[in-house]
């Protein structure tokens, strides 16, 4: 089984490390340390080795970073982890910080009157170290990249670097050869006169090279750096043990393979301008090619964009894998309905059972995330992770939320279906409804070329809003092509200035969540598409979205009456083509339950 639940954070360990890393700083003259979740290339997602963040404080979430100053120490986290970090960490010894509300630099200025506040400069991107040191401008305060992590010298234990193997991508499902993508990148750079572009974002490299890594835990990504000269060459900096021959044949003769120890004397060749990504590559790059007399050109990854607008053959793979993975899914919430009301299931159970539907398809290659499944007041911890000690069992008249996705070698899924046991009551279903007019808002839009994720992300509150409530994380993160589940730039958020673009995944899922009782969340994923013209419409160009995701939303907690005729049209419609595209893949069972799961309402 992919999904373990072993207890990964111990609050009590937090203490002794967070005092043993005071002494370490005192003794390289620091008043202060950043310590971010990212690791030296920018991912979500990070190794053992490079899970400092968790080792410190105990926090497992996929986003934050603490500052420890000598009387403090500030674990900063975002919405979605309000609830989760005060069961993860010693509150006695670490204050969480709401970010990005609470501004890393006014905070220290605020615990801090005068030091040298360290960090690493391979774990901090140009953007990061930037914003902070104009907000220490003018005071006693100062900045100073490191040579060696304090951390990293009191963790005895560490884990050792991932060792996963590399494996080629195949065409049919990339859609595009990775010398034509070599070859169309490098053009960027020849028109923007940039003569090279350091890659450190995992799924861009593994994107660019239609290959794929073990690295690490859920994403198919390799941990490497590379260089793409402006004749379409690249130099690949990943450990030549994780290649084997068939790897290698398949890089080609354009990609040339080097050992990492390789990577900064193969900077140093460099001709400039040679382009970094403020927001994504660390400062050690920008400050070893400075050291070498070499220009820096300032711009976005070159494969961020190409690697988000999904090409047709993209597309009609993902499309196969997410009826694949609703058929899975349909098999599974069948069974949870006829299991669940007997008793005696866990969140575990569910957890179990919903891996072993989707490894039933014998086309698994791993699950997209560890699963969420939040029985009750569990359902509000955001991204709360089941484990020995936490597991509840499925009680009636309780809502259960999973959130869950599977990697498929065509395509990443990911769907939350938040479910009745029992009857949770009539508060928890109009909380349900104001959730799922939400998601059929995004759903159903059209909307003018050129608007951002920020533009449409209150269609999917005003339900809520209405009502006097909200939730505290994005409606949308974009999603690769047997990538990583959380992919950049796309995203529908508030604070999401990129504009969408036809072929871009994303998800769509508003949530609803109250501490202590319960939580909800409904989520598909869909991707931009253009727009037909309407008659009597203006001539320009509109967008619009394709679902992706086809699985029954839980009828019994929908108050029809709550719907207007178009919201009402739009779930009939949605489950009308569910029990058309899945029917015929589910076994005679689940289909009994399909049928009744889509009717109209």
């Amino acid at each position: 089984m992919f999904q373990t639940f072993e207890t990964t954070s111990d609050p009590s360990a937090g203490p002794a490390r967070l005092q043993a890393l005071r002494n370490r700083l005192a003794m390289d003259s620091l008043a202060g340390f950043l310590v971010p979740r990212a690791d030296a290339h920018q991912g979500e997602y990070v190794a053992p080795h490079d899970d400092r963040l968790q080792w410190l404080t105990g926090f497992t979430g996929s986003a934050g970073f603490c500052v420890v100053l000598p009387s403090i120490a500030g674990v900063f986290i975002d919405g979605r982890y309000r609830t989760q970090v005060k069961s993860q960490v010693d509150l006695a010894h670490f204050t969480p910080v709401p970010w990005p509300e609470t501004k890393p630099g006014d905070w220290i200025k605020a615990h801090l009157a005068t030091g040298v506040v360290g960090f690493d400069p391979w774990l901090h991107t140009e953007d990061e170290i930037t914003k902070l040191t104009e907000a220490l401008c003018g005071t006693d305060l100062s900045l100073r990249a490191v040579e060696a992590n304090p951390l990293d010298a009191i963790w005895p234990d560490q884990p050792a670097p991932p060792q996963g193997k590399a494996f080629a991508h195949p065409l049919e499902f990339a859609g595009e050869s990775a010398e034509a993508k070599r070859d169309r990148l490098a053009a960027a750079l020849r028109d923007a006169g940039h003569r090279a572009a350091v890659l450190t974002l995992p799924d861009s490299i593994c994107w660019l090279l239609n290959i794929r890594g073990e690295d690490v835990p859920r994403n198919p990504v390799l941990h490497a750096f590379a260089i793409l000269h402006d004749d379409g060459r690249v130099d690949l900096f990943a450990d030549p043990a994780k290649f084997d021959d068939a790897t290698r044949a398949h890089l080609g003769a354009g990609v040339a393979l080097s050992s990492p120890d390789a990577f900064l004397p193969a900077l140093d060749r460099l001709s400039g301008p040679v382009r970094l990504d403020r927001t994504s590559a660390p400062v050690a790059l920008r400050q070893r090619l400075e050291a070498a007399g070499i220009a820096v050109a300032w711009g976005d990854d070159p494969c961020r964009l190409p690697k988000a607008r999904k090409n047709a053959a993209e597309l009609a793979a993902t499309r196969e894998a997410h009826l694949r993975d609703g058929a899975a899914m349909v098999e599974f919430l069948a069974w949870l309905d006829e299991a669940a009301p007997s008793g005696g299931l866990t969140e575990i159970d569910v957890v179990r059972a919903l891996e072993g539907y989707r490894r039933a398809t014998n086309a698994l290659h791993d699950i997209s995330f560890d699963t969420i499944c939040g029985a009750g007041p569990h359902g509000a911890v955001i991204h709360y992770r089941v484990t020995e000690g936490t597991n509840r069992p499925i009680v009636q008249n309780e809502l259960l939320l999973v959130d869950s996705g599977g990697q498929y070698v065509d395509g990443t899924t990911d769907i939350t279906r938040t479910v009745a046991v029992g009857d949770p009551g009539e508060e928890a279903r109009i909380a349900f409804t104001r959730v799922l007019q939400g998601m059929v808002a995004i759903s159903r839009i059209r909307f003018p070329a050129g608007l951002a994720g920020r533009d449409l992300d209150p269609l999917a509150r005003a339900a809520l809003w209405m009502a006097g409530q909200d939730y505290d994380h994005g409606t949308g993160h974009g999603v690769g092509a047997f990538l990583s589940v959380h992919e950049g730039p796309q995203r529908i958020s508030r604070i999401s200035e990129v504009p969408l673009e036809p072929g871009m995944i994303l998800s769509n899922e508003p949530g609803y969540y109250r501490e202590g009782e319960f939580g909800i969340r409904i989520e598909n994923l869909i991707v931009v598409e253009e727009a037909p013209r309407l008659e009597g419409g203006d001539d320009r160009k509109q967008l619009q979205f394709e679902t992706l995701t086809w699985v029954p939303i839980d009828r019994r907690l929908i108050v029809t009456a709550m719907l207007s005729p178009g919201e009402r049209v739009w779930i009939d419609a949605y489950h009308a083509a569910t029990w058309a595209k899945l029917s015929d893949r589910v076994s005679a069972p689940a289909r009994d339950w399909l049928k009744a799961a889509t009717a109209p309402l």
